[in-house]
């Protein structure tokens, strides 16, 4: 059996081979942790290296911080903002509490992540201040700049006994002093701010996209379903179809006469494995009360991924039985077509699969 997969045999041929299935398919499974969607607002290195020339020649290096030059720098690239939390070493939301208890300003958590967000548009504030009606918006980001210089300067307090200090960093602990020699000293400066910016690093990034992770399989099934020129019904989040006690992620050709449906999960967790086991089955369990003419309507085919999966061996097991076999990973997701019914509704010419190493 070396070389095959569960979704090319036959039931009897799998119920016979299934560990050595379960195993091949758990070894198909890759760490999805060490790619992300970037999503709409991801910030890359070079706009961020960017803004931070803008920042530091505007404040001479940032030994001239003041209202006026990170205004001035802000005028040229509104992401100089993102710079200055990262300097600071803080989120959004903790940033904005340190403007409302240091000067009193209304700004909320949720205005903060707004400004944030919106800042890494380049002409942000350009057009910010160029409009009248966005005075609360510039009062509450001058808020946040005044606090920003007020602890950079003053830098962290000295050390005390069984507490640390948010600005005891070698940027920042003995304010604009260190600052400078950050600047000055050959240090890749902005890189480590990226990093920071970006959080553990890509802490940040990770919480900001975490929903769109397994979107990932998602948009893969839904690029090869569009080049064969299948018609599919992709449902939306919480959606309800009648008919279905749960949505599937896709129906082939559509919800009202399914003849493929397709679950798409994608974990890192072996708990939240376990959860998303137990969803796939149910759709399986629905389709057993969905016959006609003493046989299931449709086939139900699973698309998981990550090492969350990898952990529950005898739930795999149990999955791959329910499902005919029908299992995909990322690895073997270019099998999907030709191993399932989703063939029968290809209306373009397929490049052959890829065979697996």
């Amino acid at each position: 059996m070396s070389g095959e997969r569960p979704f090319e045999l036959q039931q009897k041929e799998l119920e016979t081979h299934i560990e050595e299935m379960v195993t091949a398919t758990i070894s198909d499974l890759s760490s999805e942790f060490l790619l992300m969607p970037t999503g709409v607002g991801f910030v890359r290195y070079p706009d961020f290296q960017s803004a931070y020339e803008v920042l530091k020649r505007n404040t001479e290096g940032f030994q001239s911080l003041s209202l006026e030059t990170i205004r001035g720098a802000l005028q040229e690239n509104s992401l100089v903002l993102g710079v200055l939390r990262s300097i600071l070493g803080m989120t959004a939301p903790e940033w904005a509490e340190l403007a409302r208890v240091e000067l009193g300003s209304d700004i909320t958590q949720g205005a903060a992540r707004n400004i944030d967000k919106d800042c890494r548009t380049i002409f942000y504030y350009q057009k910010l201040t160029a409009r009248n009606s966005a005075t609360k918006t510039i009062k509450r980001i001058d808020s946040l700049i005044k606090v920003a210089i007020q602890y950079i300067d003053k830098g962290a307090p000295l050390e005390q006994e069984g507490v640390l200090h948010r600005l005891a960093k070698f940027d920042t602990a003995f304010g604009v002093e260190s600052l400078g020699h950050a600047v000055r000293e050959n240090v890749p400066y902005a890189v480590l701010l990226y990093e920071r910016y970006l959080g553990r690093p890509f802490a940040a990034h990770r919480d900001a996209v975490s929903e769109l992770v397994g979107e990932v399989m998602e948009n893969a099934i839904e690029q090869r379903l569009r080049e064969a020129g299948i018609s599919y019904r992709k449902t939306g989040r919480a959606e309800r179809i009648p008919g279905f006690g749960q949505a599937p992620d896709f129906c082939i050709p559509d919800e009202i006469n399914p003849v493929v449906i397709i679950e798409a999960k994608v974990t890192s967790d072996d708990g939240t494995a376990r959860d998303k086991v137990t969803r796939i089955k149910e759709l399986e369990t629905q389709r057993n009360k969905h016959v006609r003419e003493g046989k299931p309507r449709y086939e139900v085919v699973a698309c998981i991924d990550g090492r969350g999966f990898r952990q529950r061996r005898a739930d795999m097991r149990d999955l791959l039985l329910r499902l005919n076999g029908k299992v995909f990973t990322a690895a073997t997701l270019d099998r999907l077509i030709a191993n399932t019914r989703i063939r029968e509704f290809v209306s373009s010419q397929l490049l052959p699969a890829k065979p697996l190493a």
